[in-house]
């Protein structure tokens, strides 16, 4: 039986559209960094580059290369966590400039996947699929820990009204963000869905409020 996160993982993938606490544990992922405002056109081709590997780990039985463990499964969704960059936060003013965003673009993979064979899987694709962000990409085992996450329906722009139901969450329940970063989790195509439809796993880290 195929492997769906989206029937298997709920509590990760599939969070109510109220603030809630969770703990995530250690995972890899194929992640590569970047600067700018991803409405520009090269953002998608940071995204590309991503689903060109992880399309590749998903295809390996197909040349024969399926590594130990393999298993059916469908392919996890992109993330991304989001910052702004030093020098901008010298000077914000409380108004957001997208060109100042700094981001780590990343996709989920199996746990099947091991350092050796995400190498082999990135060295095969630059030689079918060539883009020279490629050579940017990493393989990384990252822990986002304790964490108050929701659902967020609507236009990206209109996050910061969920980001303040989750920092009032937080206010109530002795809780506070460890910093102004937060992991994004897209679970609908920007390109196919109306923006008032769009569905967004917001993601902040956070640890005891010790006041």
């Amino acid at each position: 039986m195929k492997f769906e996160w989206r029937k298997s993982e709920k509590n990760f993938y599939l969070p109510k559209t109220t603030p809630n606490l969770i703990t995530i544990p250690k995972f890899n992922f194929f992640a590569i960094e970047g600067k700018g405002n991803p409405n520009d056109p090269f953002f998608a081709e940071f995204i590309g580059v991503l689903y060109s590997l992880s399309y590749a780990v998903k295809m390996s039985p197909k040349s024969g290369r399926a590594p130990k463990n393999y298993f059916e499964y469908t392919v996890y969704p992109l993330e991304g966590v989001w910052d702004i960059t030093e020098e901008a936060k010298k000077k914000y003013s409380g108004k957001l400039d997208k060109n100042n965003l700094v981001f780590n673009l990343m996709i989920r993979q199996p746990d099947f996947v091991t350092e050796d064979f995400a190498a082999e899987i990135m060295e095969i694709t630059k030689k079918k699929k060539p883009h020279e962000l490629l050579n940017s990409v990493k393989f990384i085992e990252h822990k986002d820990g304790e964490s108050v996450q929701m659902l967020h329906i609507g236009s990206y722009d209109d996050e910061p009204a969920s980001f303040k139901l989750m920092e009032e969450y937080c206010d109530q329940n002795s809780w506070k963000r460890k910093s102004k970063s937060h992991r994004e989790i897209y679970l609908s195509d920007a390109r196919k869905t109306a923006p008032e439809k769009l569905k967004t796993v917001l993601r902040i880290n956070v640890e005891r409020d010790s006041k």
